[in-house]
């Protein structure tokens, strides 16, 4: 397939990556074309914030979760060669697992995908050294992708001066700059970037964003490059969707939000139906649903208010008695247990399903990819593993001893999970194309229950 697309990367975190994806995607978007992003790596927020704030699909693509030939598979799923797809990368485009292999990072993502680069470079401080810099950056571009540059925080006459030097000395084509300024500027969290809905005005502060980098960046420039990406040789999958067998129901609301659209969709090809929920604001579960599935997201921030829903806390563990099966990870299983205390030593009753308590640890508990095997086949096959992710703050009393998890640059590896037959519940986040007898099962369990009820 030949389609049009780029990858926004840059030396390293905070360089500007997410805003200048947000601005082109807006851009793109207001010019009509039909644009559509990825994130690289495991992240939840930018996605979201492609999707709500601007509005067009994304999904997230990682190079350690799934083999080459299949991340093709799920970068082309539902694409058409009218699409303008852009890759937003993570940390510096080197950057893979433990900061040192070649797998999960930008690089090898768009190496896979045969997708040419756009670096966003943070030059602030920074006179003649950004040619060195970006020298370095080329030459270590073993696969010639690095095709542009947008320099950051780097005023218009100093542009002037090195845009020329950097094009006459290296093989690069210097798409523009952006000046220091508030308008670049996103806040952040401890877990990462500031979630759309707090940011109130992002709709038009995108709007204006769009407005203001196209006179400072040359999106001509961008779209030759896009132009210029390769072919993508592989089959298109064609996905079978099972008839729809059994209701899953979803937490979807400020407190649970983090889900990556692939596990969603293998849910509903293996026969799942998808209905949403609040624990925020719902007093009960949907009618006739036959499994609950409790993502990520900042339960914490919301804790009081999901505590004191008690009608809906009691409908998940009557739930649980009763042998629904509930798949439950980090934000979910922090509501599953009996008390939340928070950073201020504040505790609030959570859902009780669980029984042990999680607190704020004030410092990162577990941060990185991970490889999960149970001890006891039951959502998985025997000895066969399943990737995910973890970074939280918070821990547990009781982390459950069900899998162990293996670092895979490290080898370390440590028990973790609380599993048996109906749950599923621990920190890590989970990416089931990876492993897809996961969603099977999980679909699969929650049939035996509609039956059985």
């Amino acid at each position: 397939m030949k389609l049009r697309r780029l990858m926004i990367a840059a030396p390293k975190s905070g360089s500007g990556k997410t805003i200048v994806t947000c601005a082109l995607l807006q851009t793109l978007k207001n010019s009509g074309w039909k644009a559509v992003s990825y994130k690289c790596g495991p992240d939840y927020i930018d996605p979201m914030f492609h999707t709500k704030a601007i509005g067009v699909p994304a999904k997230n693509l990682d190079t350690f979760f799934t083999d080459e030939e299949e991340t093709n598979r799920l970068f082309l799923r539902d694409r058409t060669e009218h699409d303008f797809a852009v890759i937003e990368g993570v940390m510096g485009l080197y950057d893979g697992l433990g900061g040192v292999r070649r797998e999960g990072s930008s690089y090898h993502l768009a190496c896979a995908t045969k997708t040419p680069i756009v670096l966003v470079v943070d030059v602030k401080g920074m006179g003649r050294s950004i040619i060195p810099l970006l020298a370095g950056f080329l030459q270590f571009d073993r696969e010639h992708l690095i095709q542009g540059v947008i320099l950051n925080r780097i005023s218009q006459g100093y542009y002037e001066t090195i845009k020329p030097l950097i094009e006459e000395e290296l093989p690069v084509t210097v798409a523009g700059f952006l000046p220091e300024k508030a308008l670049y500027q996103i806040g952040s969290r401890h877990l990462g970037l500031l979630m759309p809905d707090d940011l109130g005005d992002s709709r038009e502060r995108l709007r204006v964003l769009s407005e203001e980098w196209q006179k400072t960046v040359s999106v001509d420039s961008l779209l030759k490059i896009a132009e210029s990406a390769k072919e993508i040789n592989i089959e298109k999958e064609k996905a079978v969707w099972e008839k729809a067998k059994a209701t899953v129901a979803v937490a979807l609301d400020a407190a649970f939000c983090f889900y990556y659209e692939d596990n969603l969709r293998l849910l509903e090809e293996n026969g799942a139906k998808i209905r949403y929920f609040s624990p925020l604001y719902d007093e009960k579960l949907p009618d006739g649903c036959h499994a609950v599935l409790l993502g990520g997201g900042y339960p914490e921030l919301y804790a009081q208010k999901l505590g004191e829903n008690r009608k809906m806390c009691e409908a998940i563990r009557e739930a649980s008695n009763d042998g629904m099966p509930i798949v439950a990870e980090c934000g979910g299983f922090l509501y599953l247990h009996r008390t939340m205390t928070d950073r201020e030593g504040k505790c609030y009753p959570m859902a009780g399903v669980i029984a042990a308590d999680c607190y704020d640890t004030g410092k990162s508990v577990r941060f990185g990819y991970i490889e999960l095997r149970e001890k006891k086949s039951c959502f998985l096959p025997e000895n066969t593993l399943i990737k995910g992710h973890e970074f939280h703050y918070y821990d547990s009393t009781d982390n459950g001893a069900d899998a162990v998890a293996l670092k895979p640059v490290t080898g370390k590896n440590y028990s973790c999970m609380i599993i048996d037959e109906t749950h599923w519940m621990g920190f890590p986040h989970l990416y089931y194309p990876s492993n897809p007898a996961f969603a099977k099962s999980l679909v699969e369990k929650a049939m035996r229950f509609a039956v059985a009820i």
